[in-house]
């Protein structure tokens, strides 16, 4: 009997935190009294929030665009995505003197909509409830030539996405737990593979919606299940099945998932913005969420949070945290 080898290794890893070296941000690792007290346990914070673009997914977008080589670069790249991946590979794209088109839900937030502009993308949009992005991707990238590169189904982004977790147990040592959202699982499978590679005996605990438990589903059927279009605030997890390549290494190495309702992730954001004095999008609150009210489970003694981001515009953030929908 043969034993498909994983998509990526510890290796892969360490290798993406050398490429993305000065390019990437090395973002801060944050402690509270307040959230350790609340929580029973040494809590520390990777806050992805303060990365370029605002969130995570730059690591594995640069990752990935760094190795294209120069005559595809020349040719450009594509890119499907609710938001923060597309702001990624569009700055990706810039950084490396190349151009991206990116595929975008029309109700993507204004905010990452702006911004991916902002870079210099073209933008195209789908309906998120009707349409096929990934088709509407690939016929771009088939049509102009372009190298698409996937939010999440790509070992280059799953590595890339894996420095957050190998930064975070360079700085805070050993943890006992890592808590990490959840939405087509590259960072869940980057950081599992990091952390677990170094630090064997340690938990690793996903975060969803409620609206959106594609994942957990997905785990304990032993095979990738499919669920409704997610509603939920959380648009960078409104996502219905997981990666199969993602699903192929979370499968082995995720200990549990979590699931937090929109309710919940409101009062994440709100204790984020008023104790800890920083500003978390819905997708990127979840972790805080599910330690807020117990739902990650009991706690071991040290615990890591990935915070995976924090573009939302004030607008909205206003609105979310103010109690309205």
């Amino acid at each position: 009997m043969t034993t498909t080898p994983p998509p990526i290794g510890l290796d892969d890893v360490r290798d993406a935190a050398t490429r993305i070296r000065g390019v990437a941000h090395r973002t801060p690792v944050l402690r509270s009294r307040t959230l350790d007290a609340l929580a029973g346990a040494e809590v520390f914070l990777k806050c992805e929030n303060f990365q370029r673009v605002g969130a995570f997914k730059f690591r594995g977008a640069y990752n990935a665009a760094s190795r294209l080589a120069p005559e595809q670069l020349a040719r450009g790249i594509a890119a499907y995505s609710s938001g923060n991946h597309a702001q990624a590979v569009a700055l990706a794209a810039r950084e490396l003197g190349s151009t991206a088109v990116i595929v975008m839900p029309e109700d993507a937030p204004l905010a990452k909509r702006a911004a991916t502009a902002g870079y210099g993308a073209e933008i195209v949009t789908y309906d998120r409830y009707t349409g096929d992005r990934v088709a509407v991707a690939e016929a771009l990238a088939a049509e102009r030539g372009l190298a698409l590169i996937p939010p999440y189904e790509h070992p280059h982004v799953m590595a890339g996405q894996g420095t957050a977790a190998l930064e975070l147990l360079e700085e805070a040592g050993a943890l006992d737990a890592l808590v990490v959202p959840v939405g087509g699982g590259g960072l869940m499978a980057g950081c599992a593979t990091a952390a677990k590679a170094l630090h064997g005996p340690i938990r690793m605990i996903g975060v969803e919606p409620e609206a959106g438990d594609d994942t957990k589903r997905s785990l304990e059927a032993g095979r990738r299940v499919t669920v409704p279009v997610p509603r939920t605030i959380a648009d960078g997890q409104a996502l219905p099945t997981p990666g199969e390549l993602t699903f192929s290494v979370n499968r082995r190495l995720v200990d549990a998932i979590a699931l937090v309702g929109d309710e919940e992730i409101r009062e994440a954001m709100r204790f984020a913005f008023e104790r800890l004095k920083i500003v978390l999008e819905p997708s990127g609150a979840t972790p805080l969420a599910a330690l807020l009210t117990g739902r990650a489970g009991p706690l071991p003694r040290r615990v890591g949070l990935i915070l995976s981001g924090g573009n939302v515009d004030a607008a909205r953030f206003a609105r979310l945290c103010g109690g309205a929908g």
